[in-house]
């Protein structure tokens, strides 16, 4: 998340999972090379920083590896162009040639991978309020029962300009600050990671959130165009096609209806209100892509008598007052929504996750100053992950860690040339990516999960990208998709992660059952 651009570990922090030793192991240096490091703080050759920690989920102690360093990753001539941050979890008594191993990044684009490492998956999670704003420290870390490491290698990556990775030598961030840029740069350092550590032969994964699985859906095609096929490909909240948000197009409220819905059944804005989030959830669904989205494809030819039925249901479906619907023409934008919700109560809804609530100087404006949700735990997972790198993991650099760098997304160039595509598109579209890799390989499997109560990449968008990746029948049992009651970061409910984490071990089975 922080992720995007608004977005987004200090503190005495309890940890299991105990370190025991740890090697400082730097790989000899390449021959040396003309182009010098931007930044002396910045490392030209490889490193890495091991410490051994345990850890028990699901009633198993294992012991892992946790590899906190960095990879080189060179441009055509071979020279160094970036130095990639990673950290890296592997189980000891793992069979690397059997195990599998996954990927893991955020979006932004210009976020640093932080949030999915210290929420979701890893060994170790930051604790929070959610959906309260969590308060200032001291923060807590604890072992995470709901780890996915007794499933799978964990190596999370920081995009180039965020977290410590940095450009090299005579590289810029114009050289990774865009879509195909980033997509070269990710598929160099994976490659380098799986060639440095002996793992071609491991069943692979990549795991995004937000942008990152923008990236994903083109990055797999580019990775299994060079010959490096995946098993599966796991998409946290996703946005697979900018070009739906441009104005003039109607899809865009046709999809972030139902996430209306889901809020306004969370805040109780709903009359007679049903017991069930799913069932209320699947009624608007079916309903904003029947008689809603026809009644907007007439546009201002559509009849007054049609046009007060359907502002009625809507009113019924997002406890939205009536006239404020029919006052924007029965188009409701996410952030209007966020403003108008709770107005009455001087609240405002959080844009990754409508759970959360703010409060704004003027309850009477258009739309919220700022995003709850973000603001509400960001300085937990900032100020513990720091901690936790230098503390634990016995990591430490010069450099500043960028949680976000605004700078990347400023800079970003949006243009894509697509798997299908003779010219690059002016905003990325790759959802056509990923129908290219599955059916190039179609034992690839891809799972599409999705908090009800996200504004930022609602899941009626992602269902509409990929229903229309025209996969051929015998393809479509390979793309699944899971719905949880929680917002852009799933993991940010424990009910909900715990269910995450469940359902993902299901489809690792399905997608590598030999290993």
């Amino acid at each position: 998340m922080r992720h995007l651009v608004s977005l987004l570990l200090v503190g005495a922090i309890a940890l299991a999972g105990l370190p025991a030793a740890h090697a400082n192991d730097t790989a000899p240096a390449k021959a040396a090379s003309s182009a010098a490091p931007v930044d002396a703080r910045i490392p030209s050759s490889e490193t890495a920083v091991r410490t051994q920690h345990s850890i028990t989920i699901g009633g198993r102690t294992l012991k892992y590896t946790a590899t906190a360093g960095t990879l080189v990753i060179r441009d055509e001539k071979q020279q160094p162009q970036a130095s990639v941050f990673y950290v890296a979890y592997t189980v000891d008594d793992g069979k690397p040639a059997q195990r599998p191993l996954t990927f893991l990044y955020n979006g932004g684009p210009g976020s640093s991978s932080l949030w999915l490492h210290m929420g979701s998956l890893g060994p170790q999670r930051i604790e929070t309020a959610s959906p309260a704003a969590t308060a200032p420290a001291p923060y807590h870390l604890v072992a995470n029962a709901d780890s996915l490491l007794d499933t799978t290698d964990l190596v999370f990556i920081d995009a180039v300009g965020a977290g410590y990775s940095r450009p090299l030598g005579k590289a810029t961030g114009k050289d990774f600050w865009g879509v195909d840029q980033d997509i070269s740069a990710f598929s160099r350092a994976i490659e380098r990671y799986v060639t440095r550590n002996r793992r071609w032969n491991s069943p692979k994964f990549l795991f995004g959130e937000s942008y990152g699985t923008t990236r994903s859906a083109a990055l797999v095609d580019a990775l299994q165009d060079k010959g490096m096929a995946f098993n599966g490909v796991i998409l946290l909240s996703s946005i697979l096609n900018y070009a739906i948000r441009m104005p003039g197009y109607d899809e865009s409220y046709v999809g972030y209806l139902p996430s209306f819905a889901a809020a306004a059944w969370y805040h109780d804005k709903v009359s007679n209100k049903p017991a069930e989030l799913k069932a209320f959830v699947d009624q608007a669904r079916a309903w904003a892509r029947g008689p809603y989205a026809s009644a907007l494809a007439l546009g201002q030819d559509l009849p007054a008598a049609q046009f007060d039925a359907i502002a009625a249901q809507m009113a019924l479906y997002t406890g939205l007052p009536l006239q404020y619907i029919k006052q924007a023409n029965l188009r409701v934008s996410p952030s209007r929504f966020r403003k108008e919700l709770l107005r009455d109560q001087r609240l405002t809804l959080g844009r990754f996750d409508a759970r959360f609530t703010g409060t704004d100087p003027d309850a009477a404006g258009e739309t919220p100053d700022y995003d709850a949700s973000d603001t509400g735990i960001s300085g937990a997972f900032v100020s513990a992950f720091h901690d936790y790198l230098t503390s634990q993991l016995d990591y430490h650099s010069e450099l500043d860690y960028r949680p976000t760098y605004g700078k990347i997304i400023q800079g970003w160039d949006w243009k894509h040339r697509a798997t299908d595509m003779r010219r690059p598109l002016p905003l990325p579209y790759v959802a056509g990516d990923l129908a290219h890799a599955m059916r190039t390989n179609p034992n690839l499997k891809v799972l599409s999960v999705n908090g009800y109560y996200d504004f930022a990449t609602p899941f009626a968008i992602t269902e509409y990208d990929l229903a229309h990746m025209n996969l051929d029948p015998s393809l479509r049992g390979n793309l699944s998709f899971a719905y949880y009651p929680s917002g852009h970061m799933i993991y940010l409910n424990l009910d909900a992660l715990k269910q995450l984490k469940s359902d993902l071990a299901r489809f690792y089975d399905l997608a590598a059952p030999q290993r």
